[in-house]
């Protein structure tokens, strides 16, 4: 009996060494943040960082991309030529070029990259990768021509190059690979592997408020400290979208993107530095939800804002439909581009041109509109919907743009008075008498008797006001249609798979008169919109629509921007 009861402890005890020493094997379930000395502006993790790089190099949008004019612009850029002489420094302080040889042979599972430098491109990476698939790596082969270190307990190597001062440094601790562009960065993030204590990411407050407020990671999780990243000088000029008075009010920021075959779904938190001066209605945010009813399922583009003050209501029918050719261009925001040529002062297309007489001043037929604007004061807008489409002439050569507004109020809108209102505004741009500038009745909705086919609906509290006849029939034919979006301070969607080949057909067009034969020698110069912009849609033509909503709760701001995928 005794000896049957050793036995069994001897067994209990094995099995609790062999469990033990399998926990110790496998890899910890502990996140890269906790690995991340503090201070980084930008911080990204991907679940799967070697699945990622196998489907983008996999992907027909990389091998389209290569070959699209976009990518021949963007090679120019200036942002393109400093990340290849940022890569060719990070060759010379490591003996290996970055290629996507070498991305690919560090891409483990789970993966984080940190960016603490913007302009010098300083930044440290951790990816889980079994040892046995580090030691295969070109950059451990090449370990004798480094410099060994050591922190933490843990070996590293050090490469620095005399001419640039750049460093690289690279690590294999237990199933993870870190590569540094600091030795600080490396040894400090040994040392968070190896148990001692001291600040990560995670005791930063930007990264404290924006992951709080998030959901579950994404297959990719992106955190931004929007207070120091925004003021930077090279975030200034690098960030292609210039909106940075718009940024500037954000402290923090997240951004988790989940992947599917149907859609790729972006899951965003911003966290503003202040509480907003107010917070929108259930009255205008129940606005919002009954504008997008109204949107018609082919429309090509839509825009639906909470709360539009009587200044930009009166601006969006003005530019969009009243007058959207009269008057002088709007002032740049970007400081002119300098065009270097030959010495030439014109060209052949210039014959028609005074040069002895001052170019004529913009029109100024336009009233002030004061009518339409004092109506526009007279009861609060809860909300404005923008429509775009989209459609070829029936020749198929031309592409006519269709535009619609429909303004959502707090009281009930007078047909009368907005049809006057109307008149007054755009009768001195079009006649010198009544002609065309008077009402007549269509099949529910009033239009303008003239050629100018502009339309008029007033329902309650909705005006809707269309250039086209099939789009007002489009949306009002939604008037009863059942609410399928919550209610939102921001709503818009975008139509690719409908508008991209008319897209294509018009600036085609547009661009023919200012194309340029190409000779020997020449560079060629594609066009702006038909060849930069238009191989940029050809790239993602599997990409049939994006839709965004956003929805402002006190200091946090959540954003879904959702693209979906042709089937």
């Amino acid at each position: 009996m005794k000896r049957i009861a050793l036995l069994l402890c001897l067994a209990l005890a094995c099995v609790g060494i062999g469990r033990a020493a399998y926990q110790a094997a496998a890899p910890r379930d502990v996140a890269l943040s906790k690995f991340v000395p503090a201070g980084p502006l930008f911080y990204l993790e991907a679940k799967d960082f070697s699945s990622l790089i196998g489907d983008w190099n996999s992907s027909p949008q990389k091998k389209e991309w290569i070959r699209s004019d976009n990518y021949e612009i963007f090679s120019r850029s200036r942002l393109f030529l400093r990340l290849r002489g940022a890569g060719d420094q990070f060759a010379a302080a490591a003996g290996l070029p970055p290629d996507m040889n070498l991305l690919s042979q560090v891409a483990g599972k789970r993966s984080a990259l940190a960016l603490y430098d913007i302009g010098k491109l300083q930044f440290l990476y951790v990816t889980y990768l079994p040892s046995a698939r580090s030691m295969q790596t070109t950059l451990w082969q090449a370990r004798a021509k480094f410099e060994p270190r050591n922190a933490g307990g843990v070996d590293f190597y050090l490469r620095r190059d005399p001419e640039s001062q750049r460093e690289v440094a690279f690590a294999v601790a237990g199933d993870y690979l870190l590569l540094a562009t600091r030795e600080d960065l490396m040894a400090a993030a040994l040392q968070l592997i190896s148990g001692k204590p001291d600040r990560t990411v995670e005791d930063e407050a930007w990264w404290a408020q924006s992951t709080a407020a998030a959901g579950p990671a994404g297959d990719l999780r992106m955190v931004l400290d929007m207070q120091t990243l925004v003021p930077n000088g090279y975030f200034r000029t690098y960030w292609a979208q210039q909106n940075i008075t718009d940024l500037s009010q954000y402290s923090a920021a997240v951004s988790d993107l989940f992947r599917s075959a149907k859609e790729y779904r972006e899951e965003r938190v911003l966290i503003r530095k202040l509480e907003p001066a107010r917070n929108s209605s259930p009255e205008s945010l129940s606005a919002v939800a009954g504008l997008s009813n109204l949107v018609p399922d082919d429309a090509g583009i839509y825009r639906i804002s909470v709360d539009p003050t009587p200044d930009a209501s009166f601006a969006l029918l003005e530019t969009k439909l009243l007058a959207p050719r009269l008057g002088p261009a709007p002032a740049s925001q970007l400081a002119p581009q300098v065009q270097l040529t030959s010495g030439e002062q014109s060209s052949t297309f210039a014959l028609e041109t005074r040069i002895d007489q001052a170019p004529p001043e913009p029109s100024s037929a336009l009233q002030t509109g004061s009518e339409l604007k004092a109506l526009l004061q007279k009861s609060p807008i809860l909300a404005s919907l923008q429509l775009q489409s989209t459609q070829l002439d029936s020749s198929e050569v031309f592409v006519r743009m269709n535009s619609a507004v429909v303004l959502a109020a707090a009281s009930d809108w007078n047909l009368s008075e907005v049809q006057s209102a109307i008149t007054d505004l755009i009768r001195p741009a079009l006649t010198a008498s009544e002609l065309g500038v008077s009402w007549q009745a269509k099949s529910g909705f009033d239009q303008l008797d003239g050629l100018w086919p502009l339309a008029v609906f007033v329902r309650g509290k909705y005006l809707v006001v269309c250039d086209d006849s099939a789009l007002m029939e489009a949306v009002l034919s939604n008037f009863n249609r059942k609410s399928a979006h919550p209610a939102a301070d921001f709503i818009a969607g975008f139509n690719h798979r409908h508008e991209r080949a008319n897209f294509a057909q018009l600036v085609n067009l547009i661009d023919r008169p200012n194309a340029s034969n190409s000779g020997v020698g020449v560079v060629r110069q594609p066009q702006f919109f038909s060849g930069n912009i238009a191989s940029l849609s050809n790239t993602l033509s599997d990409v049939s629509s994006e839709r965004i909503e956003i929805h402002s709760e006190g200091r946090k701001v959540r954003q879904t921007v959702i693209y979906e995928w042709a089937q």
